[in-house]
């Protein structure tokens, strides 16, 4: 009978004062009306006995398909996960874990946090919470009872690596605590007078961490240069991406306008604070995982001629999302509109009201893309994220690399060198010796991992064309004598491949001991793009001239 209840109650929602001379609204209540009804027949002759629950939540994520993906159903169990992504905040003991076989570990202990400050580190193997047994639990199961009011005390058993290769079990007492994730998980300087801050996400007090992070920067030396390491960032709250924009421009400056349907919808927003610094020389480094408030934050500074972006064009995605309360505990977070950064040009890059014959959405373009002016009268376009006013590559990750870092074998790797060594010298020093890298070449040599090269791939995409075609008989010879010498040898790719494994490995270890600092430190060391930007920084004539200042 409740089912009934709620289908009707769907049905009949918001119907009573409309007037059905709309067509619009008519379409609704009848194709409403159709769904309650096919509905109650189907709970009510259906051979098998209906789950309510699954199939309302499939009826309605197909309708949400129809839409882009940005607009989604949040249900009431969800709502905690929703909580932590606006306002990077939660109770718990601040660490991210994993599964590796039958048990979660630690993977990373956020640094300063329960976790940190009671041990743990990452390898940790987590043995049971309050008593009870965790092998077997999902990471989310092991979270949930990892997570609880600040101030209450949970007791963690673990196993930790010892430097002789056993397992010692250890207990800790953690008292939770309220974990505000940070924005800006690093800031540092990249060397004598250029400074560095990284934002990951755009959460509340996004804009604060950023000019705090200057403000830090500046009181330690005279900058030449700063540099906003965007990359990776998906975005977050407009009002954050609006004021961290603000730390770099003048009050009162238009950073985004917003237009939609719906008049409410339809807004300019302007900086309302007093600027950190304004003049400081600037580059932006953005990537294809830049989005949604990271393209608000480049886009802005790039249209202003206030910061030169470096790296790859941004994802493009310039559509809003507002939430919208519905019954029960949960929330509609739906597109509303669209944004336009001030050169007038909008970003997203896909219609989503538009599809093939497919039913596929596609890509705007570059024949349709239209030309704005920035400030200085430089062109950008429209319709496909932000392009870097200099471009740059990411680094191609050797099949070797992947097939390491997915088989956890930097993880492995780092947690046993953790065991074997109490310390060792700063991140900003710390290097690997040779006869420690071929002590790890002897270690993985007895791990299980497999990759193909790029060359044997493409060589068995040849056979497999060939063949197709009637043409593999005649090349067969040559076929396999490509294959036996294309044939990698593990041992010798270690080897080949040193430069770019060390570092992912000097990485691993760097976090062991100094945590997320260390890791960043190292990742700085050998950041191609960061040392693109240090170069353009350091280059007076060369930044004005791409900014379009240069007289």
């Amino acid at each position: 009978m409740k089912k009934y209840i709620i289908i009707g109650a769907i049905a009949g929602i918001g119907f009573g004062s409309l007037s059905f001379s709309d067509i619009g609204f008519f379409e609704v209540k009848k194709n409403l009306e159709i769904f309650a009804s096919l509905y109650k027949e189907l709970n009510t002759y259906y051979v098998d006995e209906l789950d309510a629950k699954n199939l309302i939540e499939a009826g309605t994520e197909n309708m949400l398909n129809q839409l882009d993906p940005y607009t989604n159903f949040i249900p009431e169990e969800d709502m905690d996960d929703y909580r932590i992504q606006t306002t990077g905040k939660y109770a718990g003991i601040g660490a991210i874990i994993g599964t590796k076989a039958d048990w979660v570990q630690i993977t990373e202990p956020y640094e300063g946090f329960p976790a940190d400050k009671a041990g743990l580190r990452a390898g940790d193997k987590i043995i049971s919470i309050a008593g009870k047994s965790v092998k077997g639990l999902r990471t989310d199961e092991v979270s949930k009872m990892l997570k609880g009011r600040p101030g209450t005390e949970i007791l963690v058993v673990y196993k930790r690596l010892t430097a002789d290769g056993t397992e010692a079990e250890h207990t800790a007492k953690i008292i939770r605590e309220e974990i505000k994730i940070k924005n800006v998980p690093y800031y540092g300087m990249l060397n004598d007078d250029i400074g560095y801050i990284r934002l990951g996400n755009f959460t509340v007090s996004a804009g604060q961490e950023v000019r705090s992070a200057l403000a830090a920067l500046e009181a330690q030396q005279k900058l030449k240069g700063i540099v906003l390491d965007l990359r990776g960032n998906p975005g977050g709250l407009l009002d954050e991406a609006i004021n961290v924009a603000n730390v770099f421009v003048d009050k009162n400056t238009e950073i985004v306008s917003v237009r939609g349907r719906e008049v409410t919808a339809t807004y300019s927003r302007k900086t309302i604070n007093e600027a950190g610094d304004t003049k400081i020389p600037m580059a932006v480094i953005a990537d294809g995982n830049s989005a949604s408030a990271s393209e608000i934050v480049a886009g802005s500074l790039q249209d202003l001629d206030r910061a030169v972006v470096i790296g790859e064009r941004t994802f493009g995605k310039g559509l809003v999302q507002t939430t919208r309360p519905l019954p029960y505990n949960t929330k509609l977070k739906i597109t509303t509109a669209k944004y336009y950064i001030p050169s007038g040009r909008c970003i997203q890059a896909i219609n989503y009201a538009e599809r093939d014959s497919t039913g596929k959405v596609t890509r705007l373009p570059d024949s349709l893309r239209t030309a704005f002016k920035t400030k200085s009268g430089r062109t950008v376009y429209d319709g496909a994220g932000i392009e870097p006013d200099i471009k740059t590559e990411s680094e191609v990750m050797q099949n070797i690399t992947i097939s390491l870092f997915t088989k956890s074998l930097f993880f492995d790797y780092a947690t046993e060198y953790r065991a074997k060594h109490d310390k060792i010298a700063p991140a900003k020093t710390f290097a690997l010796t040779d006869d420690e890298y071929i002590d790890f070449t002897k270690w993985v040599a007895a791990k299980e991992y497999e990759y193909s090269t790029r060359s044997e791939k493409l060589l068995e995409e040849l056979k497999t064309v060939s063949e197709k075609e009637n043409y593999f008989t005649g090349i067969k010879g040559s076929y396999e004598d490509m294959k036996q010498k294309m044939m990698h040898d593990k041992q010798k790719d270690l080897i080949k491949q040193k430069s770019q494994i060390i570092s992912f490995l000097q990485e691993e270890i760097a976090s062991r001991y100094y945590l997320n600092t260390g890791r960043s430190v190292m990742q700085c060391r050998t950041d191609e793009d960061l040392k693109r930007a240090v170069t353009v920084l350091n280059d007076a004539n060369q930044l004005q001239t791409i900014l379009g200042k240069s007289k």
